[in-house]
């Protein structure tokens, strides 16, 4: 059996799920379409981000630090451009009737 440590797995998942999120920001960024964004899951998913953070600082562990730190900022700012569409989106509409 291969020995790896329990901090290189830890690393390797921060690594992955990090990575793996990065061209969803990258094209929101980009394009700042939302339209196909759920603001539900958003709001969810960058809460529970932040909620792993503050459980990885309480135990000190850097992989889910460093990890969550990232994905917070490139979550935060996807929230952002999906709430301000949805606000500006809804004005339009109105100013429309």
């Amino acid at each position: 059996m291969i020995d790896i440590s329990t901090d290189m797995i830890g690393y390797a998942a921060a690594l992955l799920t990090t990575i793996s999120f990065l061209p969803q920001a990258i094209m929101t960024i980009k394009t700042r379409d939302t339209e196909s964004l759920s603001l539900g899951m958003y709001s969810s998913f960058t809460l529970g981000v932040l909620l792993w953070l503050i459980y990885g600082i309480n135990i000190n562990d850097t992989a889910i630090i460093y990890a969550n730190s990232i994905t917070l900022v490139l979550a935060s700012i996807i929230l952002f451009f999906k709430i301000y569409n949805t606000v500006r989106n809804k004005a339009s509409k109105a100013s429309n009737q």
